[in-house]
């Protein structure tokens, strides 16, 4: 009954309350759609740690959604064993530079009484359950080897299971505790989106891929 609640009631609640709390955010107050940067309050740990993270997380991230939506792809593309070691020791690096980048934004956080007071409950909540997704992420890759073989054959048909209706959650229960944590803190993560800055993933400004260069051209007054 409780593997019934976790792999397959919670999984739809967290992606309704996701959505459905996406939509009525984006509907009711569209400004608030944003990362709310502190930046300005500190810059150096903010620009290491938002720098690490993103080119860590954003490429495994892609790379998770193409396991669920092309997984036959994905199993040709590491049908080799030199192309299956490359792709994890891909995932182990990205893995460690989002590690380690959340670790230095949450040390920022820690450390700096002025971006302190201008974090929420749901900031830190956010924060640690992101480390932690991250960090057992690592565990998988590290101690249950070759996730991208593995992991086809067992998150994706859950995965796909899910999304045509037809739960079975059998292809995930029998997996470590480790495996499950992964997956429960992901969608415990989508689910806390409309309620924290997680939302402006969501505006992601994709025109910026195509359109022209910005030119910035300083002038100075000349005193007289």
């Amino acid at each position: 009954m409780l593997e019934i609640m976790l792999f397959v009631v919670f999984p739809y609640v967290a992606l309704a309350i996701g959505i459905v709390g996406t939509l009525y955010r984006y509907l009711t107050n569209q400004y608030s759609f944003t990362s709310l940067s502190s930046q300005f309050l500190e810059n150096d740990l903010q620009f290491w740690g938002s720098t690490l993270w993103h080119y860590g997380i954003l490429p495994t991230t892609a790379i998770h959604l193409a396991g669920f939506t092309i997984p036959k792809v994905m199993a040709a593309l590491h049908g080799t064993p030199d192309l299956l070691y490359l792709s994890e020791l891909a995932g182990k690096i990205l893995g460690i530079m989002a590690l380690v980048g959340m670790g230095i934004l949450l040390y920022r956080r820690l450390t700096s009484s002025k971006i302190r007071a201008i974090t929420s409950t749901i900031d830190w909540i956010v924060l640690s359950l992101l480390f932690a997704q991250v960090f057992f992420g690592l565990i998988l890759a590290f101690v249950y080897r070759w996730g991208a073989a593995w992991f086809i054959h067992t998150a994706t048909p859950w995965m796909d299971s899910l999304a045509f209706f037809d739960p079975a959650p059998q292809f995930v229960t029998a997996l470590p505790l480790a495996h499950k944590i992964h997956f429960l803190t992901g969608f415990l993560l989508f689910a806390l989106m409309p309620f924290s800055r997680l939302v402006h993933i969501v505006t992601f400004p994709v025109s910026y891929l195509w359109r022209r260069f910005q030119l910035v051209i300083w002038t100075r007054r000349r005193v007289v």
